[in-house]
């Protein structure tokens, strides 16, 4: 069990751990990629609005002695046209025999950015037409080198800087949510493993208390059998030995017998052969069947079982299981009271109903009593050669039938309730 509890529990962290990397790694790269796609089409816009030869456009300053546009500042070096159209860092760099000719600044600017040595830096390092977008993580500057005349420059260093601040945030996210879910991880594996630790709890007390039983009744057949190795011994003495081997064997097999009958009816691949039964008139045989044993316990039975009530069932289940709540009614009955037995069909469910007076069930054994094994009385099961396997399997028979047992006692009165629907 604890093997499946751990398996259970790994196996669920790792499912949820790497949604969550995959999520935050999308996130990151989404991300990356809009950053990325923004700064490729502010290189390829200006580098063809930046062009003299190419649609001249309302923010294009043309070098000096090429055009007839009005001239600004002919000096070589920085003739920034503070044209202010968006938030990236973007320069157009004009370039003459390998020099800035002219540089034209299309959003905010920097003042530790140099642009003059990176438009050389790019100009010596290329001789040919080139672009260039490096890590964005890690790199300064992007740009687009169209030989020998042209360079646009992007300049996202607070772009880098805020990606990795992103990846930052994500990561510390990413132990945050870590955290919660191997919390979580811990309730989901407890809540899908309770119904396999409450199986396996029933197993092992089903198996300690199976052999409880069994040990009881091998004790007294190894016994019987050693007396009977004797020297000397009487007849007498031979047939009561033989009568308790005899006995005893008797009581295995009803322990075996209801065993298997249990289990019979716990298999998921039960088959019955099920059809429609009147189960007024079957209510009513058992009934008939138990009032000799009942009036032997001065005891009476009254039906109130209305005519025409059928159900689609196995009408030996149901015989097993009537014949089971009757005979604990007349068995725990007081002498001189009555059963009353009742059938009613209830918003298409059909309700029958044994109550008998007799001493009061606790609280705490009402449902304890539908367990295997369980028997309120100890004393009295043992020396009727009872198991507490009964109820347990007409309880079965219910929910095989769509249906339930539940047990309800006020004061005296004790009333068991069999809900059945197709």
């Amino acid at each position: 069990m604890k093997e499946l509890r751990q398996k259970t529990f790994w196996t669920i962290l790792g499912i949820l751990t790497a949604i969550l990397i995959v999520s935050l790694a999308l996130i990151n790269l989404q991300n990356y990629q809009r950053e990325r796609e923004s700064i490729l089409r502010n290189l390829r816009m200006f580098d063809d609005t930046g062009r003299p030869d190419r649609n001249p456009g309302p923010f294009e300053i043309r070098p000096q002695g090429r055009g007839d546009l009005p001239k600004r500042n002919t000096q070589p070096g920085n003739d920034f046209g503070d044209i202010l159209i968006m938030d990236h860092e973007v320069y157009t760099v004009f370039l003459k025999d390998g020099a800035a000719e002219r540089i034209i600044s299309h959003g905010n600017r920097s003042d530790d950015f140099d642009i003059e040595q990176v438009a050389k830096h790019i100009a010596e390092s290329n001789q040919a037409d080139r672009e260039s977008v490096d890590n964005l993580f890690f790199s300064g500057y992007s740009y687009r080198y169209r030989h020998p005349d042209l360079i646009v420059v992007v300049n996202h260093r607070e772009i880098s800087a805020g990606l990795r601040q992103f990846l930052l945030i994500s990561l510390l996210l990413f132990l945050l949510l870590e955290a919660a879910i191997v919390f979580l991880s811990r309730l989901i594996t407890q809540w899908i493993v309770k119904p396999a630790v409450e199986a396996f709890q029933k197993q092992k007390d089903f198996i300690a208390d199976a052999s409880h039983e069994l040990k009881t009744p091998l004790a007294v057949i190894m016994a019987s059998s050693e007396e009977l190795d004797q020297a000397g011994i009487t007849e007498e003495k031979r047939q009561s030995y033989l009568n308790n081997i005899r006995s005893e064997s008797e009581r295995m097999n009803r322990l075996i017998q209801e065993l298997l009958e249990l289990s019979r009816l716990e298999s998921a691949d039960l088959k019955t052969s099920r059809q429609e039964e009147d189960l007024s008139r079957l209510i009513e045989k058992m009934v008939l069947v138990f009032e000799a044993v009942a009036f032997e316990r001065d005891v009476t039975m009254e039906t109130d079982i209305p005519e025409g009530i059928s159900f689609h069932c196995d009408k030996d289940e149901m015989e097993k299981m009537l014949s089971t709540i009757l005979d604990n009614a007349v068995k725990h009955s007081y002498p001189g009271s009555s059963i009353r037995v009742s059938a009613r069909v209830n918003a298409g469910r059909i309700v029958i109903r044994v109550t008998n007076r007799g001493d009061p069930i606790p609280e705490e054994d009402l449902e304890r009593i539908f367990e295997r094994f369980y028997r309120a009385d100890k004393a009295r099961s043992r020396s009727e050669n009872r198991y507490g396997l009964g109820l347990a399997i007409a309880k079965r028979i219910a929910r095989n039938h769509n249906g339930d047992i539940r047990a309800f006692c006020e004061q005296n009165e004790i009333t068991f309730e069999i809900t059945l629907s197709e």
